[in-house]
């Protein structure tokens, strides 16, 4: 079954879950987990939400994996009353939320923007005395900056460096995007230098991100020397038009 959801065959390993119990092999605990993933990871939430409901009718205890999983998957497909409901039966059964619980919550309620209760959970998050890492800071200053709070977001960039959380490309990537939408392209800019200093590497998207602008802007022969400058770090193909 692990197998067949990880190759996206998850109707395959329904019908070997179903096998399995057709032949009185009941199903433990990993076993719907693993249905459960292949579930959510195929956009099914709904078939996920009805295997999880059958697990109470066979005397098995859902775990944390579990939970999260199926909070995950109900974030992704924007149903994050729903996740929140489950956290709430999941504390009241005992199973504690990690931070992976906490990272999918907020990245659900930042994609419906819902940008107030994601600060609330986040702070709720951190008085359960579970320590966000840099995934999660990511999943906040994007949140933040898409959100239209892009001094928020930078306030919290900044405080990275202050609380010892290292800064990855994906960090400077969202808050570079940030700056791009709201017009701030030569801050951006000025960022993108910073993120070299402190030796991170752009990459693709650093680029895309700061050529865009730069085209909005009018900036052709800036954005052209940005294109050079991604072909001569091999991040793309040479291509016969550029000059």
């Amino acid at each position: 079954m692990d197998g067949c959801c990880f190759v996206d065959e998850v109707n395959k390993a329904k019908c070997t879950f179903m096998a399995m119990t057709q032949r009185g092999v009941a199903p433990d605990v990993q076993s719907y987990n693993i249905m459960i993933n292949g579930f959510c990871k195929s956009k099914m939430v709904d078939d996920a939400l009805n295997l999880f409901k059958e697990i109470h009718h066979k005397n098995l205890v859902p775990n944390t994996i579990m939970h999260s999983t199926l909070i995950d998957g109900l974030c992704k497909s924007r149903r994050t009353s729903c996740a929140l409901e489950l956290l709430e039966k999941m504390q009241d059964r005992g199973q504690p939320a990690n931070l992976i619980t906490y990272n999918s919550l907020l990245y659900g309620m930042f994609k419906i923007q819902e940008l107030d209760k994601a600060l609330v959970l986040f702070s709720t998050m951190k008085d359960a005395g579970i320590h966000p890492n840099i995934y999660t800071y990511n999943i906040l200053i994007d949140g933040l900056c898409k959100g239209g709070r892009l001094k928020k977001a930078q306030n919290i960039f900044q405080d990275l460096s202050v609380i010892g959380v290292h800064r990855n490309t994906w960090t400077y990537n969202v808050m570079i995007n940030g700056l791009c939408k709201e017009g701030l392209v030569d801050e951006a800019l000025a960022l993108k230098s910073k993120m070299e200093e402190n030796g991170c590497s752009p990459d693709i998207v650093t680029y895309e991100t700061t050529i865009h602008a730069l085209l909005q802007k009018g900036e052709n022969d800036l954005a052209l020397k940005h294109l050079h400058e991604i072909i001569a770090r091999g991040l793309v193909k040479r291509q016969k038009n550029v000059k």
